[in-house]
């Protein structure tokens, strides 16, 4: 992991923080309390006993549970452990119990420091409803909703007089999972109870609500920084390339804003989130229509997998900031200070085939090659022999670049793209060199459709299978075992080499 801004220099916040997390974010969170001279504590499942944080952290110690994620989630366990090692903050990271304001609660009735805001404002804005009605109350902009229970009887005829299309959405809901477009009345029924089914599974609570869905709309957010008196923003990023509702592609700045509109939206940001009384690093998302209207659509109160942009644009150590925030310190930030240079553009690399329908992909990781440079970052808890499997969310890194102008962002994420090699699990690089490389995405005019609407184009670039080729070059990186390592890890040897890169 290079090119992260350096820390300031300064008192140390605390003493030992335990980072409540696996995989490339918890090995980010790592750098920054090596370089802020603070103790690591990493937890971790079996399964991650031999990853990088664990490797690294100071001090290490296994949890369990009937599964990997589930013993990621045993708040009750982690605290003990806090108490056991004494440990005096923990940071959560993304994911698990970074948003869990009950955790961030009992942490604090133990003496222990949440990383994040405060239990009352991951409850207030957490949750999509009570969200949304803070943010109307204060006179910023909402979409068009509609939250009356199923049975009430104006239910059906709100949602007719507003409109369709519409989508229905899991109230304590993220990354796609509670989500669907509604076309029609008669798609109606099916959809709240496949949303509300699935907001159950995954959330623990199966409310749900309507809200207009603008065809073609992009999808804006803006990273605010706040220490519960004073509240500075770090400029948007573009997040409209997503697949079921998850991104692939971020990018910083958006290339469809103005700078009279980029001013306004983050404004808008800062005032939401000072309304708040906000306390830490969180991101204000929005909906960005094609006529130039913008709604508040929601508030993430976590450090964002999309971070790495903003830094880069803003040499700024979002993490760091977050540590500061949470041990006390007032933002030693000033808006006028903050000035963003140059564009950047991140990556998600995952496991899986982008080319059939985004099927999850398991396997190993038999060989790993980073790309490097000036400008160029790779966040990634990969390691050799690493199994992947469907236990956790299929990212298995982070690729971010940074360049003077977005077309030169663009050529240099398309070369580094070519220079990353991982070989054992099938990947959807391709995929995101095929996005990268259209005319519409260089071009900056898209919307959250694109992949849909582009699929055939996008489709259309899926590599030849060079089977023997790459058989060839594998034994001569591999050695005589390579075939045999490659049929462990997963019978498709085309799929095994992914793509091959000098």
């Amino acid at each position: 992991m290079n090119n992260v801004p350096p820390v300031q220099s300064g008192q140390q916040p605390f003493k030992k923080v335990l980072i409540a997390n696996r995989g490339e974010i918890a090995l980010r969170v790592l750098r920054a309390l090596q370089q802020l001279n603070i103790a690591s504590v990493a937890i971790y499942h079996h399964s991650d006993q031999h990853s990088p944080v664990v490797q690294q952290a100071d001090e290490t110690i296994e949890i369990v549970g009937d599964s990997p994620s589930a013993a990621h989630l045993d708040g009750q366990q982690i605290i003990e452990i806090c108490q056991q090692l004494n440990v005096e903050a923990v940071h959560p990271c993304y994911g698990f119990l970074s948003e869990n304001a009950e955790f961030a609660r009992t942490l604090e009735q133990a003496g222990i420091t949440f990383i994040g805001p405060k239990a009352d404002i991951i409850e207030l804005m957490g949750d999509k409803i009570t969200s949304r009605d803070f943010v109307a109350r204060h006179g910023f902009p909402v979409p068009p909703s509609v939250n009356l229970e199923p049975d009430h009887p104006d239910f059906i005829r709100r949602i007719v007089a507003m409109g369709f299309p519409v989508v229905v959405k899991a109230s304590a809901g993220g990354g796609g999972k509670g989500m669907s477009i509604v076309h029609s009345q008669n798609e109606l029924e099916d959809a709240l109870r496949i949303a509300a089914s699935e907001a159950e599974k995954y959330f623990g609570d199966k409310r749900v609500y309507i809200e207009k869905y603008f065809t073609s709309a992009r999808h804006i957010e803006v990273q605010v920084l706040g220490d519960g008196q004073s509240v500075v923003h770090l400029g948007e990023r573009e997040c409209s390339v997503q697949r079921r509702f998850q991104k692939v592609i971020e990018e910083a700045p958006s290339p469809a804003l103005t700078p009279d509109k980029r001013q306004e939206i983050c404004n808008t940001a800062k005032g939401i989130a000072r309304s708040a009384g906000y306390n830490s690093a969180g991101t204000v998302e929005f909906l960005y229509t094609s006529e130039g209207d913008y709604f508040f659509l929601e508030m993430n109160t976590r450090i964002q997998v999309e971070h790495p942009v903003t830094e880069m644009t803003f040499n700024v150590d979002l993490v760091a900031e977050q540590i500061h925030i949470a041990a006390g310190k007032p933002l030693s930030l000033k808006q006028e200070a903050l000035v963003s240079s140059g564009h950047a553009i991140e990556c998600r690399i995952c496991a899986e085939d982008a080319f059939n329908d985004f099927m999850p992909a398991t396997g190993k990781v038999l060989f790993l090659k980073e790309p490097g440079g000036q400008g160029v970052r790779f966040d990634s808890g990969l390691y050799l022999n690493q199994a992947i499997t469907s236990a956790f969310d299929p990212m298995l890194a982070k690729l971010i670049v940074h360049a003077p102008t977005r077309q030169e962002a663009i050529e240099k994420m398309r070369h580094a793209l070519e220079e990353l090699v991982i070989l054992g699990v099938k990947h959807n690089i391709d995929y995101l060199d095929a996005i990268l490389g259209h005319q519409q995405f260089s071009d900056g005019h898209f919307d959250t459709g694109f992949i849909k609407q582009y699929a055939s184009d996008l489709s259309a670039t899926q590599p030849e299978n060079l089977q023997e080729l790459h058989a060839i070059l594998a034994t001569a990186l591999l050695g005589e075992r390579s075939n045999r390592l490659l049929a462990e890890a997963t019978p498709d040897l085309h799929a095994a080499i992914g793509r091959w890169r000098n």
